[in-house]
């Protein structure tokens, strides 16, 4: 009988005992819950209340500040997609806002290290915005680059984003690679040959002078080179004339009439050639090879004298002309 008394008593002690532990266990978890709310309420309030001034600093185009705020927060969230996004979108703004380029590439690497880890992150967006600014930014990279700019800015157009660029930036990465056949493709989808020069409404809100036009003569004459290398000339001298037309750039016009007057010469029409070399010396002054060129149609037409006045001249102007020293055997 007291074996069994003691039995039970021990029984009902650890009875208490246990149920004891668990009120004290609830108790604790209780109190920590409570404590964790207390912190996590207010401190997920102000990361919310941050995202929202660092959305507000972006809307209004204070990039400097959307990238100093969102490079701050970053610290302690960094792996956070949004704030990788938006620093990463800041730095490309900066970026091509910069004059010197040793700045203009320091913000383009940042840019790409956000966009890159932003891309690894669990709740990365599909709506191709990281790809798309992540390929332009290879592109301002440099040439050595082109095919990372490919990658991304095909991926965009895959998830269907839709920035108007998005074709100009691909012709000339493309071309850049010497992929001259999806260059011109893409090309094609920035401007159609027969297409009007329209000036877009967004340039009066900029404050951009009405002779202000879309597409850029270096968008042409880029088209142009694409088509030359698939030797469709044809095509190639329409975007020539059209860049020569609307551009206001020398060096832009230059470029151009030189690769006319090729074009002109090789299809037999001196005068034609002439008198794009001839506008360049009008135009924009001396220019060593439009001299040169002015020698060759001179001397294909029978004109030795006035051929190598021609060269002499380009040699004036560029002693390290290379055609030009061998024309007159230096």
């Amino acid at each position: 009988m007291i074996g069994r008394h003691s039995r039970s008593a021990y029984g009902m002690y650890l009875h208490r005992k246990q149920t004891l532990y668990t009120v004290l266990v609830a108790v604790v978890v209780i109190i920590s819950i409570g404590l964790l709310l207390v912190f996590l309420i207010p401190w997920s309030n102000k990361v919310g209340n941050e995202k929202n001034e660092l959305a507000q600093l972006w809307d209004a185009g204070s990039y400097d500040e959307a990238f100093r705020v969102s490079g701050e927060m970053l610290e302690d969230k960094p792996l956070d997609y949004f704030l990788l996004m938006f620093h990463g979108f800041s730095s490309y703004q900066l970026a091509i806002a910069q004059i010197n380029n040793f700045d203009t590439l320091s913000y383009i690497d940042t840019c790409i290290w956000s966009l890159r880890k932003a891309l690894l992150s669990k709740e990365r967006g599909t709506d191709g915005r990281v790809q798309y600014v992540l390929g332009k930014a290879y592109y301002y990279k440099g040439f050595g680059f082109a095919d990372l700019a490919v990658k991304f800015l095909e991926e965009a157009r895959r998830a269907s984003y839709t920035a108007k660029d998005i074709p100009e930036y691909l012709g000339l990465s493309y071309a850049a690679l010497q992929d001259y056949r999806n260059s011109v493709a893409a090309f094609t989808l920035a401007l159609d040959p027969g297409d009007e020069v329209e000036i877009p409404e967004e340039a009066g809100a900029a404050g951009a002078s009405k002779d202000m036009r879309y597409p850029s003569d270096l968008l042409l004459l880029s088209i142009a080179r694409s088509y030359l290398a698939l030797e469709d000339v044809d095509t190639a001298h329409a975007y020539l004339q059209r860049c020569v037309d609307i551009s206001r750039d020398s060096r832009t016009m230059v470029v151009a009439r030189l690769l006319l007057g090729s074009i002109l010469s090789k299809q037999g029409d001196v005068k034609g050639a002439e008198a794009q070399y001839m506008a360049i010396l009008s135009e924009g002054g001396e220019n060593a090879e439009a001299h040169y060129q002015l020698g060759e149609l001179y001397a294909g037409g029978g004109d030795p004298i006035r051929a190598r006045a021609e060269w002499r001249k380009a040699y004036g102007i560029d002693p390290s002309h290379k055609p030009t020293r061998v024309r007159l055997n230096m």
